[in-house]
């Protein structure tokens, strides 16, 4: 049967001269091929022979099914299918020229931003065709569109706002585009979108306008925790001790398919880029190491010194921006300045400006290592970044909401119906505003203070503009401005759900600043950023943003009053009784009662149950997973180990089995081991002559050590040693 194999590839085995040893070598090939689990699509065999394979590898007696003889080419078909699609997105992929030059100069740590904001534009899109597959096109199908209505709320109130038609003629164009009120009649802001009652038509707006934020946000929250999952750090999955030899990358880093100098030159930086992380962080390490119990006590000393002294930073911070929007929102009608209506904007940039600022002078008093001072910056950035937009969102409530306060209006009508008639278009301004001022603070600073410093310290010469320098392209706060931008948006799915294709206009072109930024007006930060590990910090803080932005959204879905006299939900108490309502007119009863049931108390016991079972069954696998990696990782040592035992062993009993001195083959002539100069490098040290070396020879091939053998024999090895 071996014999009618074909030969029809280079690489296929081809069959040698008709003798009983090659035959055999042959036939035991085969065998080898048969038995082995390899995927055929990895074999450097031809086709025929990779067909001919798959049939011995079938049982004998075992008959092919019609079933599976059909479903096997379109097996082959979908996964030829994929890889052309993968193909075809890598060939289409968008920036992919870009990243690879920004990675090879600069490091994967900068890399890894600008991939983020490719992830976070990939995002906004898809949360976008969503809004416009289920709420915008049904409703300009289903009805033309409107103006805005009117409003027909009257109220008696005690002070009445100054007309809008006070304010100077000059500044209403300006005013109007960047404020949002340009806008109030489109489908940009909440109050455009009217539908009639729900008996009257058979796809429901109201319901689909409520749920396409949840959905978006929940897709969302899989996309981050995949990549999450993706970029998880190396050290993490394989312990601390674990780091990639500095030989492996030395010797196995180059391309040698490269033949143009632009590639070369850019492959020969990114080599170097990564010699320098793995090199820093070995540093970082033993500096940490090296570290007594007497100076880590100190170390956390000054640690709760610093961090009390950010806390106090902090607060105040989110103090001044709960005080600025306050006094924006009550005295907005008064002000003939643009100034004003921008003031809780201008305050939160400025404290997260300033802010990161302090905190580094803080931390740099201290003299902490670079490590631990980049971390600690770094994690109070986000705090107060993600403070801020809390403490932001709360204002607004408390003032248009009538959170913690008691007024007329908000008796009557559940919200501040004196001041805010339409109270979400009123909201989705003042985000629409926070987004629109955080892209014009990225053009300023990228065209009014990088360039010109750029400019100034190539034409002058001296020490100041040395020290001064071109401006440091600091990756966490890139990252956290782009994240702040997107928590805006997911805040605003309600009020403005057409916010994510402006917020997906300023990612595209923030990537393009950025980038001219990087390439002509910045240097790149001296400390390097693993790729594996900033990745996953800049999703874990994407996602904290995400549940930020996910409570309040959750809070005026269930609980909040809609405006009287404008939007989808004008004659609802709450934009989540619509819900019910459909619920009884669309479906029977049984269906009613079922889902009744599931969001009662007495479904949440045994979904509760089954999720503890669930997650104890998770926790369980996961502590087996390690447990096992852990035995593996032994076991790999002890072979090793084992090794240096049989080969130490042989180099000692070689000598004593060798001819006399006189004879021609003396003990001169034998070699001593089969390492030249032994004990080779990363052996184990010398040992103690014993006796009865044939005893200990026995004992060693068993893989087993013998009692003679001392237990400091088999100490785990270092990396260097394995």
């Amino acid at each position: 049967m071996f014999r009618q194999w074909s030969v029809q590839s280079g690489p296929a085995p081809h069959r040698p001269e008709p003798q009983a040893a090659s035959e055999e070598l042959w036939e035991q090939e085969v065998e080898r091929l048969c038995a082995s689990r390899t995927p055929l699509r990895i074999l450097p065999y031809a086709m025929a022979d990779k067909r001919f394979i798959r049939e011995l590898r079938e049982p004998e007696g075992v008959k092919t099914s019609f079933w599976q003889r059909w479903h096997r080419p379109r097996r082959v078909a979908r996964q030829h299918l994929r890889e052309a699609e993968q193909r075809l997105a890598r060939g289409f992929g968008l920036w992919e020229g870009a990243l690879y030059e920004i990675g090879g100069l600069f490091g994967t740590g900068i890399q890894s931003y600008f991939t983020f904001l490719r992830f976070l534009l990939l995002l906004n899109l898809l949360t976008m065709l969503l809004t416009a597959c289920f709420v915008l096109l049904p409703l300009v199908w289903l009805r033309p569109p409107e103006l805005g209505p009117a409003l027909k709320l009257s109220l008696q109130c005690s002070g009445s706002p100054l007309p809008q038609s006070d304010i100077p003629r000059f500044h209403n164009p300006l005013w109007n585009i960047l404020t949002g009120r340009a806008f109030n009649n489109t489908y940009l802001f909440y109050g455009a979108y009217q539908a009639g009652p729900e008996s009257s038509s058979e796809y429901s707006i109201r319901l689909a306008y409520l749920l396409s934020p949840m959905v978006c946000l929940l897709l969302c929250f899989c996309g981050i925790l995949q990549r999450m999952a993706e970029g998880l750090p190396q050290q993490t999955l394989l312990g601390q001790r674990y780091r990639t030899p500095l030989s492996a990358k030395v010797f196995s880093s180059w391309d040698f398919c490269i033949r143009v100098w632009e590639a070369a030159t850019i492959k020969k930086h990114e080599i170097s880029n990564e010699l320098k992380m793995e090199l820093e962080e070995g540093r970082r390490v033993e500096l940490a190491q090296q570290q007594t119990r007497a100076q880590k006590a100190c170390r956390l000393l000054t640690y709760l010194r610093t961090n009390v002294l950010i806390v106090l930073l902090v607060v105040g911070a989110i103090s001044a921006i709960f005080w600025a929007t306050k006094y924006s929102q009550d005295n907005k009608e008064e002000s003939l300045f643009l100034v004003l209506q921008y003031l809780p904007p201008g305050v939160i940039s400025l404290v997260n400006f300033l802010g990161p600022q302090l905190f580094t002078v803080l931390i740099q008093l201290e003299n902490y290592p670079p490590g631990t001072e980049v971390n600690l910056t770094l994690i109070w950035c986000v705090v107060l970044k993600l403070a801020s937009l809390g403490m932001f969102s709360f204002s607004l409530g408390q003032t248009v909401l009538c959170i913690g306060r008691n007024k007329t209006s908000c008796e009557s009508y559940g919200y501040n119906a004196c001041d805010y008639q339409c109270w979400e278009n009123s909201v989705g301004e003042e985000l629409y505003k926070l987004i629109i001022f955080n892209f014009l603070l990225t053009v300023a600073f990228a065209f009014l203070v990088s360039l010109p410093r750029r400019l100034l310290v190539e034409r002058f010469s001296g020490w100041f503009w040395t020290w001064l320098d071109r401006e440091e392209f600091l990756v966490p706060k890139n990252v956290l401005d782009i994240v702040a931008a997107q928590t805006v948006t997911w805040m605003g799915l309600f009020y403005c759900p057409l916010l994510p294709l402006l917020n997906s206009v300023f990612l595209f072109l923030t990537f393009y600043i950025k980038k001219y930024t990087l390439l002509r007006n910045s240097r790149a930060s001296p400390r390097r950023f693993r790729a594996s590990s900033s990745t996953f910090f800049f999703h874990l803080v994407l996602l904290l943003g995400l549940l930020l932005a996910a409570v309040p959204l959750a809070y005026v879905i269930s609980s909040t009053h809609s405006s009287w006299d404008c939007g989808l939900f004008t004659n609802y108490s709450a934009p989540w009784q619509v819900v019910p309502e459909l619920v009884a007119l669309q479906l029977p009863l049984p269906s009613q009662r079922a889902l009744r049931y599931l969001s009662s108390h007495a479904f949440s016991f045994p979904l509760l149950i089954l999720l503890s079972i669930v997650l104890t069954v998770c926790i369980s696998q996961s502590r087996a997973n390690a447990r096992a990696i852990q035995r593996l990782r032994k076991q790999l040592v002890w072979q090793v180990q084992e090794k240096w035992h049989l080969v130490d062993d042989l180099s000692r009993l070689l000598p004593e089995l060798s001819p006399e001195p006189g004879s021609p083959h003396s003990r001169a002539s034998r070699p001593r081991s089969f390492c030249p100069g032994f004990p080779c490098p990363g052996s184990p040290g010398p040992r103690t002559p014993r006796l009865a070396p044939s005893n200990r020879l026995s004992s060693s091939s068993l893989g087993t050590p013998s009692a003679s053998v001392p237990a400091s024999r088999f100490h785990f090895p270092s990396r260097t040693e394995l």
